[in-house]
């Protein structure tokens, strides 16, 4: 197996021209942007290589397969297609407004962790045609001829009729008339498993470009209630600029050797339970603060949480925990922040299956 991208690429990997050597390239605001590959993989018949120049495209009209290998497509900001052995799919249009892509054959996985309210997502697979407009985590089995959802809401027109699939329920398609049924969400296999170490992975990368977006001073800044303001856009319309389009985008991270998400404002979780953090919170996670003095008695005057936050309480790491959602199955130490050369072990013995009750394969 291969990996597209790994650590060794860092800063000369640079999507978007000449940037100063510790920024991070922004990737293009365009979806179809291939973001990991393991085996096999062609784009428009070409089989996709490792590059130091720009991660591959999925363009308009043409096709991404997987033979003995699997791929991860970044669509609107904040959603992942990761698509399984023996996949395809076709990108209809890759506009951000607008994206439409078909799915052709095998077994996809979207994990919607962030829906902008401009950013239009339509699937089409066999005779249904899917809205992604809710978080969550949707698999779709073309051979099957079933749509899952393990976590959100879909809307979905099949021959002209409207329906709504709930979480813990799937849509079959093989009959004359659609139905929808329960299913069970702890039976996974090993692309579900792949799906949420990938989730994890680039959760992890967050922090740390986060930080370096927030170091580099282009962070947004609230100047009124509910309003959020990128105070570095005015000089950062070029692309080669660091502070270019900080927050609600897509950055490779060279440490981690992938690409994250960073969102503005608050934080986003992922459906699987991780923390994406914005700019503006990042140092949340950075931040020790200082021993609070509590005073009288014999002792030394310090209380129980020492180098902690307070009210939360400490792991055995010195961390408080704060870096993951507060969710059964997904330990804080899972995306608390790391070096690049241990985030693939820690990926490795992630928790199987889906959503922050994190299921178990069978």
């Amino acid at each position: 197996m291969k990996s597209v991208w790994n650590a060794g690429l860092c800063a000369a990997m640079l999507v978007v021209g000449a940037i100063p050597a510790l920024a991070q390239p922004v990737i293009s605001a365009k979806a179809g942007t291939v973001s990991y590959v393991m085996g096999k993989v062609t784009v428009a018949g070409v089989e996709v290589q490792p590059s130091e120049t720009k991660l591959p495209e999925v363009k308009e009209n043409t096709i991404l397969a997987t033979e003995d290998g699997r791929a991860e497509t970044l669509l609107t900001m904040g959603v992942f297609l990761r698509t399984g052995d023996h996949g395809s799919f076709k990108m209809l249009t890759n506009r951000l407004i607008d994206t439409r892509l078909e799915l052709l054959t095998g077994s996809h996985i979207v994990e919607a962790s962030d829906i902008q309210k401009d950013n239009n997502l339509t699937i089409t697979a066999k005779d249904a045609t899917v809205v992604i407009s809710k978080r969550g985590i949707y698999r779709f089995d073309l051979e099957q001829s079933r749509i899952k959802v393990f976590d959100g809401v879909l809307g979905v027109q099949v021959n002209g009729q409207n329906m709504l699939v709930g979480a813990g329920k799937e849509l079959d398609l093989s009959g004359a008339t659609p139905t929808v049924e329960k299913f069970d969400k702890e039976i996974t296999d090993a692309l579900d498993h792949w799906a949420r170490r990938r989730a994890e992975q680039t959760a992890m990368a967050n922090a740390s470009s986060a930080k370096q977006v927030h170091d580099y001073g282009c962070d947004t800044v609230r100047f009124g209630p509910g309003t959020v303001t990128n105070f570095a856009a005015a000089n950062a319309a070029s692309v080669g600029s660091p502070c270019y389009n900080p927050c609600n985008s897509w950055r490779y991270n060279p440490w981690f050797g992938t690409v994250t998400y960073i969102p503005c404002g608050g934080n986003v979780y992922s459906p699987y339970g991780y923390r994406y953090w914005s700019p503006y919170n990042v140092m949340q996670a950075y931040y020790i603060p200082p021993p609070v003095y509590r005073g009288g008695g014999n002792n030394s005057g310090f209380g129980a949480n020492v180098g902690g936050y307070n009210n939360v309480g400490q792991t055995s790491a010195g961390y408080s925990g704060v870096m993951s959602a507060p969710s059964s199955g997904v330990s804080s130490s899972s995306a608390a922040p790391m070096s690049g050369t241990s985030s693939s072990s820690s990926a490795g013995s992630a928790s199987s299956g889906h959503g922050a009750s994190g299921g178990r394969g069978k």
